[in-house]
């Protein structure tokens, strides 16, 4: 069957959800809503003992050749929660902070002499959370010399520090960019004082600008800040506002994120109770990003991807392109995620199982996924489409049955979503708007045409919990706050539930713990 006749054989709302609708403002009506938050197809979840001699054999053999890889680091505390977080794990306390850090080092160091490590080079180092600039001087030079001693860096590597503009004094920006730290990624979120406050950011606009300043007077880094358009109260003067300080803030780079209001957030519940006006609506949201990226072309800033602006040579964001087009990325630290060799990698979120498996010289698992045999076009399709464009000829080299993709993209053509250039789609406006619906429905249409499967994922911005799915997460929350014999328990209670799981309701686990959806 054809992707037409797969496309007539659904009901009306299918075709609408997977497909969109025509209209005549497909910026703001091409499809219902956002379907899912990061698109992807999932694969085999592996058993925990035999993910550990999976892990040990990959990490044995080098690399076949010198190819552009990646590592993730994650710290996994915060000195506030955000309204609208969906990552938040730990509140910052100095005792458990030393005693992490202690142990990532352990970690680091029983993987720097792996020759699958150690005989390739990491181009691009992301140190993630959580807030990583939230922790002290100490422990951030510690962390970095480890890095700088553990990890192969290429001489163009970039390394990203990801914080929040309260950490920006001279005591800790002198000790990051000593060693090594050359990419900072601030949470401004808004520069609007109520707006940012209001949702849990600690500082007043002019603290903002006054940090990013002192930053920036050091010349020793490329300095990128995240907005996000559609905050409770965020009308278009204000977010017009947030576009012309961050011109004048001067910064090398921004990514725009739309908002999400996850189920069950605290965001949500205070909209809900009538304590924060409502966030805007999609079809708000797109005319929001339609006039940022209007008023960003228009003064000369370089489109990196989707998301993401440039307005310096400085700026490259070379980790978040890498991370859509499938480079390994080796995974360090509580609630790291990964990509090695073929294999998707999650590390225990809560801090005690990830360290009694570091202290035993394993690698802490949350779970290991064998990828889908799918993944390598996944790739080719997720990097062109981030990028804003998609070139059918690329996928087809893959299999020739994917020449039915140029169906789908004439629909979206007739729709306004895309155009064809005469060598290949470029998403219009509208088309970047919802480019995570393009790419979730353009996967779903490879998987049924190379397998003959089916399957529409509408999430709910946080992920579809199941009943299983949310004792496995309680389970994970019981284990923050026992020790010894109890905290055994409950690693045995969550192991439980995991063989329980089905690999669709464990890769929603998994991606809830990345805070992906």
């Amino acid at each position: 069957m054809s992707l037409e006749q797969l496309y007539h054989s659904l009901s009306k709302e299918e075709q609408i959800f997977q497909f969109g609708t025509e209209t005549g403002d497909p910026l703001a009506k091409a499809f219902p809503r956002k379907r899912v938050v990061h698109a992807g197809l999932n694969g085999e979840v592996i058993g925990p003992d035999e993910s550990q001699k999976i892990w040990e054999e990959i990490m044995a053999v080098s690399p076949v050749s010198k190819k552009i890889q990646m590592a993730y680091i994650h710290i996994p505390f915060c000195k506030t929660k955000c309204l609208y977080c969906g990552f938040f794990q730990n509140g910052t306390n100095q005792d458990v902070e030393d005693h992490y850090i202690d142990c990532l080092i352990k970690e680091l160091e029983a993987s720097a002499q792996k020759p699958r490590l150690k005989d390739g080079l990491i181009h691009a180092l992301f140190i993630g959370g959580g807030t990583p600039t939230s922790l002290s001087a100490h422990n951030a030079e510690r962390l970095l010399q480890t890095i700088q001693r553990c990890l192969p860096l290429a001489n163009d590597y970039e390394l990203t520090l990801e914080g929040r503009i309260h950490d920006l004094v001279p005591e800790k920006m002198d000790v990051w960019l000593a060693n090594g730290v050359n990419r900072m990624s601030l949470g401004v979120q808004s520069f609007h004082t109520q707006i940012r406050q209001q949702v849990g950011r600690l500082d007043d606009q002019e603290t903002v600008l006054r940090n990013l300043t002192a930053l920036k007077a050091y010349e020793q880094c490329a300095v990128v800040i995240d907005l996000i358009y559609g905050l409770p109260g965020q009308n278009m003067n204000i977010w017009k506002e947030d576009l012309e300080l961050l011109v004048q803030s001067g910064v090398d780079g921004a990514d725009l994120y739309q908002l999400n209001v996850f189920d069950g957030s605290e965001l949500n519940k205070q909209i809900q109770s009538g304590k924060l006006p409502p966030a805007a609506e999609s079809e708000y949201q797109a005319r929001m990003f339609s006039f940022a990226k209007d008023f960003l072309d228009k003064r000369a800033y370089r489109r990196l991807n989707i998301c993401h602006w440039s307005c310096s040579n400085r700026e490259r964001s070379l980790y978040n392109t890498l991370a859509r087009s499938g480079a390994v990325m080796f995974p360090f630290g509580s609630g790291a995620g990964g990509n090695v060799d073929g294999y998707s990698t999650m590390l225990h979120r809560a801090l005690q199982p990830y360290e009694m498996f570091v202290q035993a010289g394993k690698k802490p698992f949350m779970a290991l996924m064998r990828q889908s045999p799918l993944q390598p076009i996944v790739d080719c399709i997720q990097d062109q489409l981030e990028q804003g464009y998609l070139d059918v000829a690329k996928v087809v080299a893959f299999n020739d049955k994917l020449c039915d993709l140029t169906w789908l993209y004439d629909l979206w053509e007739k729709r306004g979503l895309v155009k064809n250039n005469g060598v290949m789609y470029v998403l219009t406006d509208a088309g970047q708007f919802w480019q995570v619906n393009l790419t979730q429905t353009t996967l779903e249409c490879v998987q049924y045409l190379m397998t003959g499967k089916t399957g529409i994922a509408v999430e709910r911005v946080a992920a579809q919990d199941s009943a299983k799915t949310d004792t496995m997460i309680q389970a994970m929350k019981k284990m923050k706050d026992m020790k010894g014999a109890h905290g055994v328990e409950a690693m045995k209670q969550m192991a439980e539930v995991m063989q329980n799981m089905s690999p669709e309701e464990l890769q929603a686990v998994m991606k809830r713990m990345q805070g992906s959806v």
